[in-house]
């Protein structure tokens, strides 16, 4: 028999991150833990303090998501109010569905692409 095995202490960071790479669909939890070098049933007990926000879980603030609305454009813009409407500024949005899509979407993009790109991950 071997001497007592080393304890290794985790950062709330590295938690985070192994219990995240757990949460993609059809991920093994037992082949996440082997590579991170811990325990599965240790990767058990820190998804449920993630999903309950206690333990190493309840110091990190969380990002909370905020409800999103695709509607049309209304076909009675006047000419007037479109030259009114500034220029949009440089800058890009990146939406992130773990283990489905990244869409970027860059300043001076088509709306139409948008919408387009957008309604087909709602299918």
């Amino acid at each position: 028999m071997s001497g007592p095995s080393k304890r290794v202490l985790r950062t709330a960071e590295e938690k985070r991150r192994i219990v995240e790479a757990t949460l993609v669909p059809g991920t093994s939890i037992a082949r996440v833990a082997r590579e991170h070098g811990v325990n599965a049933n240790q990767v058990f007990q820190w998804r449920h303090e993630y999903r309950k926000g206690t333990g190493w879980a309840a110091r990190q603030p969380r990002a909370q998501l905020l409800p999103v609305t695709v509607t049309a454009e209304p076909s009675n813009v006047a000419e007037a109010d479109v030259a009114s409407v500034p220029s949009p500024s440089t800058g890009s949005i990146h939406i992130e569905l773990p283990g489905r899509a990244l869409v970027i979407v860059e300043a001076g993009v088509d709306a139409t692409l948008v919408r387009a790109v957008l309604g087909s991950l709602l299918r």
